[in-house]
């Protein structure tokens, strides 16, 4: 069917590129999918609507079905944190500059390229690190590609990852890292963290995320990093950035690499993202070579005082390499990245670090203020951000409480409960939270 707003949709357009690639028809084209994963029926649709506002009232009544966090008490986080957004945050990543490019080169796109510089540099500043890649997919990818870092420079193949990660992340960590780097979990104490034992000179690192699921803040990093080099391995290390204004970078106590998600600088939670991953590291030659991913500098140009931004030491990414690369990294989340860098200049130092002081406030306040009806586990560990509560039946509390207009939380099992307190919920918002769970139970 030929519509005025597809482009190439007209029968004879389709005809000419066909023929340009030497294809008898659409289905020829698509030949390499596997007929399983092909439908062999029309899309199931609607009659088509006669008027654009009957379309627009159709969607509109489609839309209306879900409830944002922001229309409702929430406390769902679990990798996707419902964290203020400056309204300026917003502004700038709609410009059509930034919006709508996508690859472009260092001499026709200025304005992203100097952006997405300033971005690594106050990550590299808060992570106190001195390389840091534009950004990637998502947290999960760069953990994988952490790890897989790690492997490389190290010339081995097993991996010790902390059991103290979703169960998500953990099954993204075994796609990604399979079928060459075996992947062994270390166990969680009764602490709520990571206990590790058996390390030999096998390994190429121990991963570690802080905080991690639970939302403790792993205070053995230094010990971690101790152990692994002294097997030859490496510490990496999964950190919030939001939560690096309060609690000490990964870098202070010897972690080699330290990796996560840029959600929480000001990107909306959007229906589970936008989400994009940062891998930082020293400027250790034989480790930033390991990188896949794009590096962003900035030099003097042949014009006296004029600087330029782009690429550097290219010839190591699987941009350069293609199929002979070590790891291929294809299109980024370089919006997010310019995103993240306006949150970050917004905020400064002295932001960064009232944003993880209320957080850590609030979230010690609302397991204070659960603690009568509910068992928090860990109670004695620092939290940031999330705490876990063990209750009778995960589903009949959330079930409850979102009768009540509240979402609760995220249901690690039948009994346990996450719950996410950030700066956006007020003292009254967790009061009416406890209120409602004390009356439920």
């Amino acid at each position: 069917m030929t519509h005025p707003y597809i482009p190439n949709a007209e029968p004879g357009v389709r005809a000419e590129m066909l023929a340009a690639i030497g294809a008898a028809s659409v289905e020829e084209f698509y030949a390499d999918i596997p007929a399983g994963l092909r439908l062999d029926r029309p899309l199931d649709l609607p009659a088509p609507f006669v008027a654009e506002q009957d379309l627009v009232r159709h969607m509109e009544g489609l839309l209306g079905r879900d409830t944002g966090t922001d229309r409702a008490l929430s406390f769902l986080g679990h990798g996707c944190y419902p964290h203020y957004v400056p309204a300026v945050c917003d502004e700038v990543n709609s410009r059509s500059e930034f919006l709508t490019a996508y690859a472009g080169e260092p001499y026709e796109d200025h304005g992203r390229f100097q952006a997405l510089f300033e971005y690594v540099s106050m990550m590299g500043e808060l992570l106190d690190m001195d390389v840091v890649n534009v950004p990637t997919y998502d947290g999960f990818q760069a953990a994988g590609t952490a790890l897989r870092m790690a492997c490389r420079h190290t010339g081995r193949s097993r991996v010790l990852v902390s059991a103290a990660i979703s169960a998500d992340k953990l099954s993204k960590l075994r796609d990604y890292l399979a079928p060459d780097i075996e992947l062994t979990l270390a166990p969680v104490g009764a602490d709520g963290e990571v206990v590790v034992r058996g390390l030999d000179d096998s390994y190429a690192a121990i991963y570690l995320e802080t905080p991690n699921v639970y939302g403790v803040v792993e205070t053995r990093g230094r010990e971690l990093a101790g152990l692994a080099h002294a097997h030859g391995a490496l510490l990496v290390v999964g950190a919030d950035p939001i939560s690096l204004g309060v609690l000490a970078p990964p870098a202070s106590y010897g972690a080699d690499i330290a990796c996560g998600d840029i959600q929480s600088l000001g990107i909306h939670q959007n229906y589970g993202g936008g989400h994009a991953g940062y891998i930082a590291t020293h400027d250790h030659e034989p480790l930033v070579a390991e990188f896949p991913s794009r590096l962003f500098g900035i030099a003097p140009t042949k014009v006296s005082g004029e600087y330029g931004f782009g690429d550097v030491f290219y010839d190591r990414t699987s941009f350069a390499h293609r199929e002979d690369g070590k790891e291929w990294v294809g299109t980024a989340a370089a919006l997010w990245g310019i995103t993240a860098g306006v949150y970050l200049a917004l905020m400064g130092p002295q932001g960064m670090r009232e944003v993880g002081e209320t957080i850590l406030a609030r979230t010690r306040y609302a397991m204070d203020a659960l603690a009568g009806s509910v068992t928090v586990l860990h109670p004695g560990a620092i939290h940031f951000r999330e705490f876990a509560i063990e209750v009778p039946s995960s589903e009949a509390l959330l079930g409850a409480l979102r009768e009540r207009g509240i979402y609760g939380g995220v249901p690690l099992d039948g009994h346990t409960v996450l719950v996410c307190v950030t700066e956006r919920h007020s003292i009254a918002d967790i009061d009416r939270l406890a209120a409602a769970v004390q009356e439920t139970l």
